[in-house]
């Protein structure tokens, strides 16, 4: 019997500990989880174009320059991205940058009056808003409140436009990035002798809405130190993926916004929504961006798109193939070009939508050129160009000390869907520069901790122990769910403080409780474990869960591992293992086709042991095509001949099929990894 790989529990340096031990293989696909696979990988057809026979209006206001508060950063900046992304995705716009209440209200008019006929409307808001009695008011430029007693005549009652969307058929989605700050903070008075709060109020009742707000309940967001805040950072990252519901989108929103403040703010949703929403219909990529990312730059052969996935996925699962293949263009440029200018013919045998899909969703301006440079006469090409035109070249990027230190500092597990984790053999490397900006960071945001705990992280990975562990407990104290877990490791272990099981699992369980994935996963183990503290299996479960139901793929993958040894009797291995490669953890292809073809707790289906083989070898570091060539003899041969003509339709095998492994399939196996997943038409 073979095993999965081992789990993993969260670090705050390269160390990697086991989150359990768990037995061989992998379970395969049960019937009732057919569903999860979608479909053959070679039989993939992405369906092109969102919401064609729909009809989809959208309303984008983003207030900044205010004439009597503050002003903000980046709310003009969030709404002409959002309403650039909207409007490449077939929506008809409205929109509306720093608007005076007259201007707010007439716009509002007539995107009540567009979206009586429409099947999906979206209002999406950026910048002051408050909240009195349950009641939240957006806030015009032009407000000048001099009492509270003037706020109902001086801003927007959002109810004014959620009642004139009401129709009880169609979808309404309301995303509210409006609780910066409140600017009557500190004023006395009351409106209708109700006191005036931060943040904005939960609301919603109506059949048919969403109401999405960037930060929990009577909370306040954060404007962002880059072009855009962090809500609408995520937003964008997540808003183009196709297949993609709504419930699962905003998971994803929510962990960026997590990951990116440390905790400091933690998106929120209410649904009454009838029918499941998707921004992007249609079939989901059969693999990852990362895979296809590395794929379109393997096929390529472009040294800017290799760069760039080196960049985004400097522990990715391609990344040492990537600088390889760097590595020899620089030695040989000539060779390079002639390498390139081979690739063309191989470029242009991908789908039109499928490289579209890829540049539209990485919002990555050299993917947006180059598919705009191999496509000019493409379905997309205006679109391209439109979306290009939102995105900062390299000599505009925003070079404040916040994004330096988020680039330099920000730990591999708290990666977001455009911010890369530093591994902190890298941070030590460039720990100078990180320092210096984290401390600019932190002293212009003293409110946010999250800088305070990149600070820790960038002195730890240069040995400066003492100050690290102290700004560790300061970000810890005041809420960052890093600085927590971080914290936690060290008491746990003993790694330059003296060591505190108990304390290190207080601060895991607050950092669970706070909605910390690591910081459940992390409790977990030690609960599964029982080596610091009593052994609590149920408890650990019930943490686990929680973590993936939250979007963690290793608590995904733990679970799997749990249920295939019969710890976890609660969910099906095959499930998880599934589930979790959705999230991101590549593992799970070769965990779910051990169970397939081995019909461990499933039915053997080797067509479905291929078909994840073939996901695997295009996505993990190496392992499925090592156990397909050193380990041939573990597979059933109806598996590998399964494999063989799955191969063979591609185009990469023209061996028999006869069920057996070895060394003849290294070569096809390895062309596709390279290549394959991205001619899936």
């Amino acid at each position: 019997m073979r095993s999965p790989p081992p789990s993993v529990r969260s670090t705050t340096a390269s160390r990697v500990r086991s989150a359990s031990d768990p037995a061989r293989r992998r379970p395969g696909l049960a019937r009732a989880a057919r569903g999860l696979i979608v479909a053959g990988i070679l039989a993939l057809v992405p369906v092109a174009g969102a919401g064609a026979a729909e009809t989809r209006v959208a309303l984008v206001i983003g207030n900044a320059d205010y004439k009597a508060f503050k002003p903000l950063k980046n709310p003009t900046n969030d709404a002409a991205d959002i309403a650039t992304a909207l409007k490449v995705m077939g929506f008809k716009v409205l929109k509306g940058n720093d608007l005076t209440r007259a201007e707010m209200l007439d716009l509002i008019k007539r995107f009540q009056a567009e979206a009586k006929s429409a099947d999906a409307a979206i209002f999406y808001y950026a910048g002051h808003g408050f909240q009195v009695d349950q009641k939240n008011y957006l806030v015009p430029v032009d407000a000048a409140i001099t009492k509270a007693e003037e706020v109902s005549g001086q801003t927007v009652d959002l109810q004014q436009l959620t009642t004139g969307l009401e129709n009880g058929r169609s979808s309404r989605l309301i995303f509210l990035d409006a609780c910066r700050n409140n600017p009557l903070r500190g004023q006395p008075g009351e409106v209708g002798g109700k006191a005036i709060q931060d943040g904005l109020a939960r609301l919603g009742s109506a059949a048919g809405f969403l109401f999405a707000y960037a930060t929990q309940p009577d909370n306040v967001a954060f404007d962002g130190g880059g072009r855009n805040s962090p809500f609408a950072q995520a937003f964008l990252s997540h808003l183009p993926a196709r297949g993609q519901d709504i419930n699962t989108m905003m998971i994803e929103v929510r962990k960026d916004v997590i990951a990116a403040t440390g905790g400091y703010q933690v998106p929120w949703e209410n649904s009454s929504l009838t029918t499941q929403f998707y921004f992007a219909p249609g079939q989901p990529a059969p693999v990852s961006p990362e895979t296809q990312l590395w794929q379109l730059a393997a096929t390529s052969r472009d040294q800017s798109l290799l760069r760039v996935y080196v960049g985004r996925y400097p522990e990715g699962a391609h990344a040492a193939e990537a600088q390889r293949i760097l590595k020899v263009a620089s030695a040989d440029p000539a060779a390079a070009s002639a390498s390139v200018a081979r690739s063309t013919s191989d470029v242009d045998t991908i789908s039109d939508d499928r490289l579209w899909d890829l540049a539209q969703r990485s919002r990555i301006r050299a993917l947006v050129e180059f598919y705009i440079d191999r496509r000019p006469d493409g379905r997309h090409v205006s679109a391209a160009r439109e979306l290009l035109q939102s995105l900062p070249s390299a000599e505009d990027a925003d070079l404040k000390p916040e994004v330096i230190c988020d680039r330099s500092a920000t730990h591999p597990r708290d990666a977001t869907a455009n911010m890369p984790g530093v591994p902190l053999a890298v941070l030590a490397e460039n720990g100078a520069a990180a320092i210096a900006a984290c401390r600019a960071a932190w002293a212009a945001n003293p409110e946010m901790p999250h800088y305070a705990a990149l600070l820790a992280r960038a002195l730890a990975a240069t040995k400066q122990t003492d100050e690290a562990v102290t700004l560790y407990r300061l970000a810890a104290e005041r809420g960052d769910l890093r600085a927590m877990v971080s914290l936690g490791l060290l008491l746990e272990t003993g790694d330059g403080v003296r060591r505190d099981p108990k304390a290190a699992h207080d601060l895991y369980a607050r950092a669970a409780e706070r909605g910390s994935l690591d910081g459940a996963i992390n409790l977990a183990v030690v609960l599964m474990e029982g080596t610091t503290t009593a052994r609590d299996p149920n408890r650990a479960i019930a943490l686990l869960k929680q973590a993936s139901a939250a979007g963690s793929a290793i608590a995904t993958y733990n679970l799997g591992v749990l249920a295939e040894r019969g710890v976890h009797k609660g969910g099906g291995a095959l499930h998880y293992f599934v589930r979790a490669t959705e999230l991101g953890d590549p593992r799970g292809f070769l965990s779910a086709a051990i169970l397939l073809d081995e019909g461990r707790t499933v039915s053997k289906n080797p067509a479905d042991a291929a078909e994840m083989l073939l996901r695997g070898a295009a996505s993990d570091t190496g392992e499925v095509i090592e156990q397909v060539v050193r380990r041939a003899s573990t597979w059933s041969q109806d598996t590998l001949r399964a494999l063989q003509g799955k191969l063979q339709r591609a185009g990469y095998y023209s061996g028999p099929l006869d069920g057996r492994g070895g060394p003849k399939l290294r070569q096809p196996l390895e062309q596709w990894r390279r290549t394959g997943a991205l001619y899936l038409q």
